[in-house]
């Protein structure tokens, strides 16, 4: 399909909307193969990741985690005398995101042959875009990177308050003496853990059952245990009814008609897909919730169809919010566009960590969703403390391996890996699953000793 260029275009090759991390990237390869290249970005250049999301926050936790440290060498190697200076850690946050200055991102860019405009892009027809009062043709097509904003439930009075969302609580200097947080998913936990391990008296609402239900509730377990230690107290299968605001503190009121109060209130219940804002429907693109679907080549599909012209990357794809995902589908994106023949994305490997303290790290299906898919299941443990590395490591070992194998095809489908290293750890699981690497070799692996992923071989050997 032909673009709809009209008289006062400016025509170029290709329309990025959204510098998220995959979308920067795209745009300086694109430009680097010699395409005219025009990004569009109503915030700062880099996105969520850089500025409010993956870098700041894993400054804030490492803060946090020295601390708890320092506090458990009492029992291995010393009396230590610890006073948290919140202060400090927030510079740290500072100083990691240029205070939040996207300068050296917009030269980074500029510097590939990048145009940027600052702007709010909306699709208005075949590879088209306008932005403000300036309409761009784009002759090889437009490639959405627009990310995710976080959710904020509809409950009574919240919307009235000063909530606070993961951006408001990483630019905020001041630490409250209470926090209460909404959601038990990896960014609540995250950060209630750091602010806890600070001093603040934390609560967790969570309407499941248990934290990270998305997990093997093994890790769930174990991540729930290490906050209660810090200080965090939980109201599991808790739903809020109704939030009120008096200036100074929150009370936040449960339907078993509880209130509870806090100094502050931190709404961490998921991501919302920017889509709404493209004016998609003009290209006759739908939404699964918001959601775009895509090919293997990251080709945006309507009705099953490729759209021609329109690529999509990032966590509006819907396959997590993760920066090594859109990074990934970037690379995939670009040999597309530039008419490079290579293979599509497949996600059976696709891994994941949640940056608490022990560290979760998972890759593929979980033990509940093999089962679900109708798989015959044979899973295996290990207990990290109970290793030799656990051993020796002491204070702030507790940590666990499961493996979930495909009995039939004797390859591994999923792995969690939990502990001071889980997301290292993952990196061999991750290969072992994207490789399928069969069962018998992995058992014939030779692995060092005394390191925490020696306890692959263990759980191995329990695969039942």
């Amino acid at each position: 399909m032909d673009a709809d260029t009209a008289a006062g275009d400016i025509v170029t090759d290709v329309v990025i909307l959204g510098t998220g991390p995959g979308g920067e990237a795209a745009a300086g390869a694109l430009a680097r193969a010699g395409l005219q290249v025009v990004a569009v970005e109503a915030a700062l250049v880099g996105g969520e990741c850089p500025y409010y999301g993956c870098i700041p926050s894993k400054t804030l936790l490492r803060s946090a985690d020295l601390l708890a440290d320092a506090r458990r060498a009492d029992e291995a190697a010393g009396e230590v005398s610890v006073v948290p200076e919140f202060a400090l850690a927030y510079a740290r946050v500072r100083e990691i995101t240029a205070d939040w200055d996207d300068s050296a991102a917009v030269k980074r860019l500029q510097d590939q042959g990048v145009r940027l405009v600052r702007g709010r892009g909306t699709v208005v027809g075949s590879r088209r875009v306008r932005v403000d009062d300036r309409t761009f043709t784009a002759r090889r097509g437009i490639l959405l990177d627009v990310g995710t904003r976080p959710t904020v439930p509809e409950i009574d009075g919240l919307a009235d308050t000063p909530y606070w969302t993961n951006r408001d609580l990483l630019r905020s200097p001041d630490q409250p003496t209470s926090l209460l947080v909404l959601g038990g998913g990896a960014v609540g936990l995250e950060l209630a853990q750091a602010y806890a391990r600070y001093g603040t008296t934390v609560t967790i609402l969570e309407g499941a059952d248990r934290v990270l239900a998305h997990e093997e509730p093994e890790a769930s377990a174990l991540v729930a245990a290490a906050l209660a230690e810090d200080g965090v107290t939980f109201r599991m299968g808790s739903r809020v009814t109704s939030v009120r605001h008096d200036a100074e503190r929150f009370a936040v009121t449960l339907d078993d008609g509880a209130t509870l109060d806090g100094q502050r209130l931190l709404v961490s219940t998921g991501r919302t897909p920017n889509t709404d804002r493209l004016g998609l429907d003009v290209v006759g693109v739908p939404t699964q919730h918001g959601y775009l679907s895509t090919d293997e080549h990251q080709r945006v599909l309507a009705d099953s169809r490729p759209v021609d012209g329109l690529w999509a990357i990032g966590d509006v794809t819907g396959r997590g919010g993760f920066t090594h995902v859109s990074m990934y589908q970037s690379a995939i994106a670009v040999a597309a566009i530039t008419g490079q023949s290579g293979p599509g994305a497949s996600y059976r490997a696709l891994p994941r960590v949640t940056f608490t303290d022990p560290e979760v790290g998972a890759v593929g299906l979980t033990e509940a969703q093999a089962r679900r898919r109708g798989l015959a299941v044979r899973t295996g443990s290990a207990d990290l403390a109970a290793s030799s590395r656990g051993a020796t490591y002491g204070p702030g070992n507790r940590g666990l391996i499961k493996l979930v194998a495909d009995a039939e095809r004797r390859v591994l489908v999923g792995a969690t890996s939990v502990g001071p290293a889980g997301g290292e750890i993952l990196g061999a699981l991750s290969v072992a699953v994207h490789a399928q690497v069969p069962l018998s070799e992995l058992v014939r692996t030779i692995w060092a000793y005394p390191t925490f992923h020696r306890a692959i071989g263990t759980a191995l050997a329990d695969l039942s």
